[in-house]
């Protein structure tokens, strides 16, 4: 199967080529960029030296089976009408089409949605959530790093019909989230060793987890001095206590059977709930929980590589299953410890 990257100078660009260079049933026939245009792709990935691509400009993109679009937000929806003609499957890795209400992105984006027929179009890139509808779809959102690991860890308590109210997501995130162009937030003497609250209130993940939870949702993130790796941690009140036992038996129930999503709730060890640093690389989720006395108070985590999991990852994952290939494949990675 042909595939490309379209928007392939950019971090998540780079996953996404180290990742399907490695795949065993598909060419990378084209990688797009105009900024990079005739160079190399390793002069953006230097780990691709093994790599003879080069990159080419957007409009000369070629007909391909699949594209992998890595695009800026708000780029996705000037390509989208051309994309689907080029290529049968689209999975698309910006903001563009992963909420379903056209006034959500006016609320959190600051602009109203140029194209909102399209939205139900796409298929929610989650693939612990919507496998069957990944199995037919050709147009693929996949979801941002942060909204997924909160997603993944709270979906068993909303399966359980558990959540009560309000939720409050607290997020870190590494600095190749701010991608690759330097700003003066991500310059290394301002990012090094920081843990700087850049989104107190209404970041722009919430509406992502809120319309796949069921519950209102308000988050804050932080940014930290680790390259890659997301955190998560939402606060939360159940309708009704619950123990323990009864908690881990709900998220082996829901994730027993996944193969990128692990339950970590351990009381000894050193690493007794989700930790990124050790899924560098890595396709993997790891979600966990901490319960208080009463049973009713519950903080749920998550925790990926937010260009894996969080970005490049799920959308390989997401393809192999809209292609009919082994769901693990070119994803099997464990991580790297320690780091």
């Amino acid at each position: 199967m042909k595939v490309a990257v379209v928007g392939g100078s950019g971090y998540i660009g780079g996953e996404l080529l180290r990742l399907l260079l490695g795949h065993s049933e598909v060419e990378v026939a084209q990688t797009t960029s105009d900024s990079q245009a005739g160079r190399p792709v390793w002069e953006a990935h230097p780990n691709l030296r093994h790599s003879r691509l080069r990159f080419t400009p957007h409009d000369s993109l070629e007909e391909v089976d699949a594209a992998f679009v890595a695009l800026p937000h708000g780029a996705t929806t000037d390509r989208i009408r051309a994309l689907t003609e080029q290529a049968r499957l689209v999975i698309d890795l910006s903001s563009d089409f992963r909420l379903r209400n056209p006034e959500d992105y006016d609320r959190y984006y600051g602009r109203e949605h140029p194209l909102p027929e399209l939205l139900g179009d796409f298929v929610a890139g989650i693939p612990e959530l919507y496998r069957d509808a990944l199995r037919s779809a050709t147009r693929i959102a996949v979801p941002g790093c942060m909204a997924n690991a909160a997603i993944l860890a709270l979906y068993p308590l909303s399966q359980g019909n558990l959540l009560d109210g309000e939720v409050v997501v607290d997020a870190r995130t590494g600095s190749s989230g701010s991608g690759v162009v330097p700003g003066p937030a991500s310059h290394h003497p301002e990012r090094s060793g920081v843990m700087r609250v850049y989104k107190p209130l209404r970041h722009r993940h919430e509406a992502e987890i809120s319309q796949v939870v069921g519950v209102p949702v308000r988050m804050s993130a932080t940014a930290v001095g680790a390259v890659r790796g997301v955190q998560v941690m939402a606060h939360l009140s159940l309708d009704r206590p619950i123990e323990e036992g009864d908690l881990q038996r709900l998220y082996a129930r829901v994730y027993g059977d996944e193969p990128f999503v692990r339950v970590v709730a351990q009381r000894r060890g050193v690493h007794q709930l989700p930790e990124p640093r050790i899924m560098t690389g890595s396709n993997f989720c790891d979600v966990g929980f901490a319960r208080d006395g009463d049973g009713r108070h519950v903080v749920a985590l998550g925790a990926l590589d937010n260009l894996v999991k969080g970005g490049a990852g799920n959308a390989v994952q997401s393809f192999n299953i809209a292609a009919n290939f082994e769901e693990r494949t070119a994803l099997e990675f464990a991580g790297l410890h320690p780091v």
